[in-house]
């Protein structure tokens, strides 16, 4: 029983570090192509226009009705300890900026974008077009990955920047109509404690997370195999280990930009 055990969790490994180690080599393909060769400024433009301005609205209403749970919630709370609801205005702003705009902006471009990013590369290869790109002297790297990290890198910071402005709004809203906060509070609170370096630290992981999404929706679609359903594998394992890799990602840079004072 134990040699079987043994065996099992062996092959995982294997399995495990195999793939991660093809990951990082795609990564640094696509860094060495992106100053080796033209950039598909066509295609990054697309790619944005698929990642960001799409998943604007999404992004927009999930930002916004968390920052109003989360005032309801703490102002609720606080009312029933302290009669008031203190620092509504700061506890929203700095749990949105720090930690939940930037999540939940990943969360939403992993689950809409990613998903769609490796289904569109996971056909191409199971239907051979990858391969007909080489055939046509054009490197899939180039031609597919950088255009989409491109587009990541440059949307999703952007995205996590306009769901921190929609998660405060929707606090703000519900501080004012449900618990009778007053406005000119409510905004002093953020900007009497609120500095450049709160802000930055959920900016900074928003790069963190974009590299993390375009790398495995990329890599998972690019090693489709089996046709249509190991393009549906694919596509949800994609979504699954980007979640997971955001979460693991938020834990490890979060304790290193604390660390450094950020």
């Amino acid at each position: 029983m134990k040699p079987m055990l043994i065996d099992f969790i062996g092959g995982l490994l294997i399995r495990f570090t195999g793939r991660l180690g093809g990951a990082a080599q795609m990564a640094w393909a696509a860094f060495v192509w992106m100053f080796r060769a033209r950039i598909e400024y066509r295609q990054a433009f697309a790619q944005c226009v698929k990642i960001g301005v799409n998943s604007l609205p999404v992004t927009m209403l999930t930002s916004c009705f968390t920052g109003m749970v989360l005032a309801l919630q703490t102002g609720s709370t606080m009312k029933s300890i302290f009669n008031e609801p203190l620092f509504l205005g700061s506890i929203v702003s700095f749990a949105l900026v720090k930690e939940l705009s930037p999540v939940l902006t990943a969360y939403v471009i992993a689950g809409r974008a990613g998903a769609a990013m490796t289904a569109e590369i996971g056909t191409m290869a199971v239907t051979d077009q990858i391969d007909a790109l080489y055939t046509l002297g054009t490197n899939p790297i180039r031609f597919l990955v950088i255009p989409r990290y491109i587009a990541c890198l440059i949307m999703i910071p952007l995205l996590t920047v306009f769901a921190d402005f929609c998660g405060v709004l929707g606090g703000f809203f519900v501080a004012a109509v449900r618990l009778d906060v007053a406005s000119a509070t409510f905004y002093d609170e953020i900007f009497t404690y609120m500095k450049v370096t709160d802000f930055m630290h959920g900016y900074i992981k928003s790069y963190l997370f974009a590299f993390a999404i375009a790398t495995v929706c990329c890599f998972m679609g690019l090693t489709t195999k089996g046709g249509a359903e190991g393009v549906g594998k694919s596509t949800t394992a994609a979504v699954v280990v980007s979640m997971v890799m955001i979460l693991m990602l938020d834990y490890f840079a979060s304790a290193l930009l604390i660390m450094v004072g950020i």
